[in-house]
């Protein structure tokens, strides 16, 4: 239990933490929270978030005891998850759609906010991903702080959306796409090394 603790790093917080907020991307789905709410669909920003963060932390706990019942190493799945934010990346920064999230109606708190907006497919692969590079603990720390993030930020949609306006979280969006764009990369060819290295 000692040495898990020892594992803390505070820029391996920060970094996957400014990750996985790309991915989550909470101020870039604002849009879409407030045409459901438009709709009629009440949405409780404490349900999405804890349901937010028990999918992703059992998923992080879970997902490498997955790979390992089906014989995949950690560095393909990151090769394999890379490629994937790397698209996901290009749905940020072109404005193009690859990925379809389609979910059930009449459950709008938990899907599809929670799943699969916030927890789903993209950041199911981040966060399985970079545990290639980061440890266990400072991943639950930051999918814990991205989570009160998300909170704050479904809490106060309306407030946003008047004062940052539109085109400052279109901006937004652009940024952190680049950053995602980025770190897929790394994540790419950092792994590509270790496996032919191995």
């Amino acid at each position: 239990m000692s040495d898990f603790f020892k594992t803390f790093d505070i820029w391996q917080i920060l970094s996957s933490f400014i990750f996985l907020f790309a991915i989550i991307d909470p101020l870039g789905n604002i849009p879409v929270t407030l045409n459901m709410e438009r709709k009629g669909v009440k949405i409780s920003p404490l349900k999405v978030s804890i349901a937010t963060i028990v999918i992703l932390i059992t998923f992080l706990l879970a997902g490498e005891w997955v790979l390992k019942l089906f014989g995949v190493k950690i560095e393909y799945f990151a090769i394999a998850g890379g490629l994937v934010i790397f698209l996901m990346a290009l749905e940020m920064i072109l404005d193009v759609s690859i990925f379809k999230n389609e979910g059930l109606e009449g459950t709008g708190s938990i899907v599809p906010l929670a799943f699969p907006m916030y927890a789903g497919p993209g950041a199911f692969t981040a966060v399985l991903s970079i545990t290639a590079e980061y440890a266990i603990l400072n991943l639950i720390i930051a999918i814990t702080l991205n989570t009160i993030v998300l909170f704050g930020v479904l809490i106060g949609t309306k407030w946003l959306q008047k004062y940052l306006g539109t085109t400052s979280l279109y901006i937004l969006r652009k940024f952190f796409g680049i950053i995602v764009l980025a770190i897929a990369c790394k994540l790419i060819f950092a792994n590509l090394a270790m496996v032919f290295a191995g």
